[in-house]
């Protein structure tokens, strides 16, 4: 979410022992595409799986990460709750890691002692590893955020759609020294039923949002801090970007919202699994 001006919408977990590469499986092929869902909570409550369904072999297996067997399959629902209760905030981070902005956001989370979830582009994590594993050492979550960033992927074939989200784990897995993403955010919140499912299947819960900064849009810090103050009751998922053009003017939200957060009584956690 955000490349280029684009809306988008650790809990330390090993890679599984070496085997095969290709053993994942889906429980039922879906045929829809959810072409008008985002990530927010207002649009995602339609396409539930069914139970009855027979698994069926992955198209694109080959690009199963490297050296990984498939995690155990987690909620296909897209998440939006926090970990914390209802008077939780899971702040998420995408579209990075970025070298300019990504330690500076790092250390305003650090600093205000807050765990985040940051959703990472595989591109961005293979150039960037050291950045990775500082993300990972500092106690916060990896999310997969693709390979690519392409906010038209629900409109692409199964293949496709599997490739990107795929690789985009196995780059973020290398990157990390072998930890995994365990989350799936759609670029632009286009979702699938096939790739939340798919998602699912890796142990990474698909991902929304509740609260959109904005940020892309660069319209000012107080802008930005006015933004997540009113709709912070919407829900606790909040989205801000450390990657995809100057990142300056989230730093500087961070650095007044969490303070103000932390004063209205919520505390801070990650999106439920």
């Amino acid at each position: 979410m955000g490349w280029s001006g684009m809306r988008g919408t650790n809990g330390r977990i090993l890679a599984a022992a070496l085997g095969v590469a290709g053993v994942a499986a889906l429980a039922s092929v879906w045929t829809a595409h959810a072409g008008t869902a985002d990530g927010r909570q207002a649009v995602q409550r339609t396409a539930k799986p069914t139970a009855s369904a027979e698994p069926r072999p992955i198209p694109g297996q080959t690009s199963v990460p490297d050296a990984t067997l498939p995690a155990p399959v987690v909620n296909m629902d897209i998440a939006h709750a926090s970990d914390k209760g209802p008077r939780g905030v899971n702040i998420t981070i995408d579209d990075g890691p970025d070298p300019q902005w990504t330690p500076r956001i790092l250390q305003v989370l650090q600093d205000n002692g807050v765990k985040a979830t940051f959703c990472m582009v595989g591109t961005q994590a293979q150039a960037h590893p050291g950045l990775v594993k500082a993300v990972v050492a500092a106690g916060h979550r990896l999310c997969d955020h693709s390979v690519t960033h392409d906010t038209t992927m629900n409109g692409k074939p199964r293949e496709y759609q599997a490739k990107e989200i795929l690789d985009a784990e196995r780059m973020i897995t290398r990157a990390s020294g072998g930890v995994r993403p365990l989350y799936y955010r759609a670029p632009g919140g286009a979702f699938t039923p096939y790739s939340r499912q798919l998602a699912a299947s890796r142990g990474m819960r698909p991902l929304g949002w509740n609260v959109d900064s904005e940020d892309f849009k660069q319209p000012g810090t107080a802008a930005l801090v006015s933004t997540v103050r009113n709709e912070i009751s919407n829900g606790p998922t909040v989205l801000f970007h450390d990657a995809g053009g100057d990142r300056g003017q989230t730093v500087e939200a961070l650095r007044q919202i969490l303070p103000w957060l932390k004063q209205q009584g919520y505390t801070f956690g990650f999106p439920v699994r």
